[in-house]
């Protein structure tokens, strides 16, 4: 299969082109998509390909974009609609939550809801507490909406593309830090990655290190480094909230007998929380050590940038807590 190295911002302009080409009912719509080329730039370029039906700019209100979005896709359109970052999806939780995750179980089955929403989530570089939030266990709370949270350019054009062609909503996050970054991008147009499928990004025999979006990076460095001393950390991607697949947790666990969960969201009632819990129900009987949590700092994150680092993960807290439950 043919690959280029892409970032990530334009492996999902990819995932996004190709299946606008492969089916019509597919639209982007939001703010800046179209004359701006995107305010990440993910859709530069589709407004002069594919025209302003099918690149919709839309006014400045969260809910109305969720809104439409909703309504389109119970009239059989596959709208992906982009909310500028994850912080302004909180005006639209009625039309996410209430509407798009329910409408297929309300109504008996006869409606589908064949929508995505894609959001920029994360730290955003001295972009201040209402701008850095990474609220995705918040989506992930309600049944009827699956969340997607890629952490490479090929897992972001795979997942996207799923997203695009499921018949269920998709929440699908995007890290702000991670759309620079590049990768090897699968270039054929039937690359899609299953929906609620976990990834091992590194094997490894002595601590499982479980993950997703920005904090596999700090993951995989720190098990970079700590082979350096010996420590062969396996890392777990889980790819997506909801579904969520533990399948891959669970036996890794078994391997490993210690587990750390690293994650750029906040601490209380977080996606480490529901980890611990099930390793605890599921894997009792192997577990040589606490399950560690590695997490933002329980604050708003504040501006200054020295103390704005403090408050996130990185790879020497990852590093800190493997070597604690050694």
């Amino acid at each position: 299969m043919a690959e280029r190295n892409l970032p990530m911002r334009e492996a999902l302009r990819s995932a996004l082109r190709e299946e606008m080409l492969r089916d019509e009912n597919v639209f982007v719509m939001g703010q800046e998509v179209g004359l701006w080329q995107g305010t990440h730039r993910v859709t530069s370029g589709l407004l002069e390909e594919f025209g302003a039906k099918r690149v919709r700019d839309t006014p400045i209100s969260e809910m109305v974009i969720a809104g439409a979005a909703v309504g389109a896709a119970m009239a059989g359109l596959r709208p992906v609609a982009e909310i500028m970052t994850i912080n302004f999806a909180f005006l639209a939780l009625d039309a996410i939550v209430n509407h798009a995750a329910k409408i297929h179980y309300m109504f008996n089955g006869q409606f589908k809801v064949p929508l995505v929403i894609r959001c920029a989530s994360g730290w955003g570089n001295q972009a201040t507490a209402t701008h850095s939030h990474t609220p995705e266990p918040i989506f992930a709370h309600f049944p009827g909406l699956y969340v997607a949270c890629p952490s490479t350019p090929a897992d972001a054009k795979g997942m996207l593309k799923a997203s695009i062609r499921d018949d269920n909503p998709v929440l699908f996050s995007e890290s702000i830090a991670l759309y620079p970054k590049p990768g090897p991008v699968p270039m054929d147009e039937d690359f899609v990655l299953p929906i609620g499928k976990s990834d091992i990004k590194r094997e490894g025999k002595h601590v499982t290190i479980v993950s997703y979006a920005r904090g596999v990076e700090w993951s995989l460095h720190a098990a970079d480094e700590l082979a350096k001393d010996g420590v062969e950390c396996e890392v777990i991607d889980l790819r997506w909230l909801r579904p969520l697949d533990m399948e891959a947790v669970f036996k890794s666990f078994k391997k490993t007998n210690r587990c750390v969960v690293v994650e750029e969201s906040l601490p209380h009632f977080s996606v480490g929380s529901e980890i611990a819990a099930q390793i605890q129900e599921n894997c009792f009987d192997y577990m040589d050590a606490p399950i560690k949590r590695v997490s933002s700092m329980d604050v708003p994150v504040p501006y200054a940038r020295d103390i704005e680092l403090m408050v996130f993960p990185d790879t020497q807290k990852v590093i800190n807590a493997v070597k604690e439950i050694l």
